[in-house]
């Protein structure tokens, strides 16, 4: 019998996905591979209590509340908390920070102390909080802009890809995406799947055009390491038969309303939200600027990964 473990913070950002296009309990247990019981316990201890809506960002934070434990008897230095503060202050996660200080032998503190910590200078009067995700990315509605016309005919389904991409045991399988702002300018996002290294161009517009540019730019860093890219189905994808045949590599494409097939994305995305919010307006944002985030992005350990960061793991 296999030991219970608990729901990730990447299945809940699933779950949310699959909630908004209307997905029954029993089809997202089926999807995650969890019991049906396991998903409805999630939705009800976890759902917003004025509404009864399901979201992800606030799941999160409540199934962290109830793994909280008590502080009494803790006592950490005043350069321990510095420590903790100064990464903090990099963006890093209580979770990633705890991570950072076991790795290199500095300390042993639960994110539970260091989220504690975190609202207690709040309740105080800091700033502390300010550096903590805090907005996660609400999946857009491409409202008429599928495929009608066969533009995208003959497009592989991501169930065809290759098993290093399905099961990320292989370098060189990528998600792509973009992440709108308040204008016509916006962003470009690849996501290594096995590494979670992330790049990032500016577009001037959501055309098949400029993600043919953006591509040529990301790739020529790193050529040999592009496998497949798994993208949705909105139209700045259409000139994908290009960008394979000049990189000699596939595209692969989720079901329409199917995000939570693109997991990876769907959490980095809300990550870059932390710098871009929802609402910002991008037509200023530079390349050295798209860089700059991908490189805090990129720098930040990952629980997933032992708390070693992208950049270790992909460079």
């Amino acid at each position: 019998m296999k030991n219970y473990q608990q729901l990730s913070n990447d299945e809940r950002y699933q779950i949310g996905a699959m909630r908004r296009v209307k997905f029954s309990l029993r089809a997202i247990a089926r999807e995650l591979g969890r019991s049906p019981s396991t998903i409805s316990r999630e939705i009800r201890r976890n759902a917003y209590p004025t509404d009864g809506r399901y979201k992800p960002l606030h799941a999160c934070q409540m199934a962290r509340g109830r793994r909280r434990r008590a502080r009494q008897g803790t006592c950490f230095s005043g350069y321990v908390w510095e420590i903790v503060r100064s990464l903090l202050r990099r963006k890093l996660s209580p979770m990633q920070v705890s991570g950072v200080l076991k790795r290199f032998r500095i300390v042993s503190i639960s994110h539970e102390t260091i989220y504690q910590h975190v609202w207690d200078d709040r309740r105080y009067g800091g700033d502390l909080h300010t550096n903590l995700r805090q907005a996660s990315k609400k999946r857009r509605k491409r409202y008429g802009q599928y495929d009608s016309r066969g533009r995208l005919a003959g497009k592989r389904p991501i169930a065809t890809r290759p098993i290093g991409a399905e099961n990320r045991s292989r370098l060189g399988h990528w998600e792509i995406d973009t992440v709108l702002g308040s204008g016509k300018a916006c962003i470009l996002t690849l996501v290594e799947r096995k590494t979670g290294y992330l790049q990032i161009a500016k577009l001037t517009a959501r055309t098949k055009e400029e993600v043919f540019k953006a591509m040529m730019l990301l790739t020529h860093r790193h050529r040999r390491r592009y496998l497949t890219i798994t993208a949705d189905n909105g139209c700045e994808f259409h000139g994908y038969r290009e960008i394979e045949e000049e990189l000699s590599m596939r595209f692969y494409f989720a079901p329409p309303h199917h995000s939570w097939e693109r997991g990876t994305n769907e959490n980095t995305n809300g990550l870059i939200r932390q710098y871009l919010p929802k609402a910002t307006s991008m037509e200023k944002l530079t390349q050295e600027q798209c860089d700059w985030i991908a490189n805090e992005l990129n720098e930040r350990p990952r629980e997933r990964y032992n708390f070693r960061t992208p950049n270790e793991l992909f460079l």
